[in-house]
């Protein structure tokens, strides 16, 4: 059996994998470096730069801790070179991953041109056509922009991971996890920011309470954070950001301004409408195996427009081969993974880290539902660190006790959810829940404490 895989970002390339192993015949297609957005220009990246923020952060509360005299300066070029040795070495471990025997690794620009072929622009020149079984498109996404005045001037998450010198200012269009992981390194490093966001809270599609505390506790780390609010137009020299706020005009000066009102499926070389490949603007149209209007095409991660996460497209390429291996059309379940319980994790300081269902998710599907909270200023550990600045939300069914959702800020919440996805992933209750040892003195027990409240 022969599989064609368009884009080698962590859904394409792990499902590539995978389906060699599973003794699939596979082409793999990068337009560009191995490993897609996430390890060259998202996930990983800013990831490293986070960890150099909290480094520094941590010597300038030294003091605190018992250290004295302690006296620092930052390197931005420094941690930029870092950052790119970290990337590096991830990227070789992808290649090493595709030299496989089955796998075939061409570069270019890929199109549909049927059902079981894929056109290739050769990067070195050239076109080939593959032929195969199967097509899987993971093409990912690009940074979205404003249809406003100016919204050229801005730069995007591209170019901050590339800046040679920090901001005294800088301005961020958009308070999602993108603007807001900005936020926190640069304000870290030194950086005066302004955060603008459209809607009445940050991170919209998180919690509603997790969103006000979080945008708390950014402020007092001296982030300024402006919600409804409506941008109308950047200047022609980059430096300010014109909007309105209950129908009153403002404006933010900095020295740059980043667009960050998140991203948009890549679509346009891929050729779908002639080939009869259903899509709307916000992604390619998929049905539960991530199999497109044409049987033998699949779309995986941010082209189909749902959770744009790294970790989410990986498990919807092995749905896809599950499907695929399954043997078409294939009825009922073909795996035991839930695509509706991915955690998401914004990497903000501190972290903040969801799972399930939201409160309001809830109320408009009309479960009756029972929020359980607890505080990371309560929690020994969190004390310990220095870190009490946190809270844990569960969300948990009035009617048969089933735990539906967690919500959580403070140090370590991209870790700590994992444990509730777990417990949401198995439809554990609360009771049961209630009767899991855990050790202490440790971060995951707030969420003990929260079942028990």
């Amino acid at each position: 059996m022969r599989l064609t895989v368009i884009g080698a970002g962590p859904g394409g390339y792990e499902t590539a994998v995978a389906a060699a192993k599973k003794g699939m015949d596979v082409t793999i297609v990068s337009m560009g470096p191995l490993g897609g957005t996430c390890l060259n220009e998202g996930c990983i990246p800013t990831k490293c730069l986070c960890r150099s923020a909290e480094v520094v952060s941590t010597l300038r509360e030294a003091e605190a801790f018992g250290a004295t005299d302690v006296s620092f300066g930052f390197d931005l070029t420094a941690a930029m070179a870092r950052k790119d040795e970290v990337v590096g070495n991830l990227r070789s471990g992808v290649e090493f991953l595709l030299k496989n025997p089955h796998i075939t690794l061409l570069y270019g620009k890929a199109s549909i041109a049927g059902p079981n072929a894929v056109r290739v622009e050769l990067a070195e020149g050239g076109e080939t056509v593959v032929e195969s079984d199967y097509i899987i498109i993971a093409t990912g996404s690009e940074s979205a922009f404003l249809p406003i005045p100016g919204a050229d001037k801005c730069i995007t998450s591209r170019e901050m991971l590339s800046l040679t010198s920090i901001p005294s200012s800088l301005a961020i269009i958009g308070g999602g996890v993108i603007g807001l992981e900005f936020a926190s390194i640069f304000a870290a490093f030194g950086t005066t920011v302004t955060v603008v966001e459209y809607c009445k809270n940050i991170l919209p599609r998180f919690d509603e309470d997790l969103s006000k505390r979080l945008k708390q506790s950014l402020s007092k780390k001296g982030i300024s954070i402006i919600t409804s609010a409506e941008v109308t137009a950047v200047s022609d020299d980059g430096r300010k950001v014109s909007f309105l706020q209950k129908g009153k005009p403002s404006e933010v000066e900095a020295d740059m301004v980043l667009m960050a009102v998140g991203r948009r499926p890549r679509l346009e070389t891929l050729n779908l409408e002639e080939a009869g490949i259903a899509f709307t603007r916000r992604g390619v149209t998929v049905n539960g195996y991530m199999q497109t209007s044409v049987p033998s095409i699949y779309a995986i991660g941010d082209v189909t427009g749902g959770m744009m996460l790294a970790h989410a497209a990986t498990f919807q390429g092995l749905r896809a081969l599950n499907h695929i291996l399954a043997g078409q059309p294939a009825e009922g379940p073909v795996d035991g993974i839930r695509l509706d319980v991915v955690p998401a994790a914004v990497f903000t300081s501190p972290e903040a880290a969801m799972v399930g269902l939201t409160e309001a998710e809830c109320e408009a599907k009309g479960i009756a539902v029972k929020c359980l909270k607890s505080f990371f200023r309560a929690n020994g550990k969190a004390l310990s660190l220095g870190e009490p600045d946190g809270f844990c939300k569960l969300i948990v069914a009035e009617e048969d006790e089933k735990i539906l959702g967690c919500h959580l800020f403070g140090a370590h919440a991209a870790d700590i959810v994992q444990e509730a996805t777990v417990l949401i992933h198995r439809g554990a209750t609360l009771p049961e829940f209630r009767e899991v040892i855990h050790a202490h003195p440790t971060l995951g027990e707030v969420l003990q404490e929260a079942a028990r409240s």
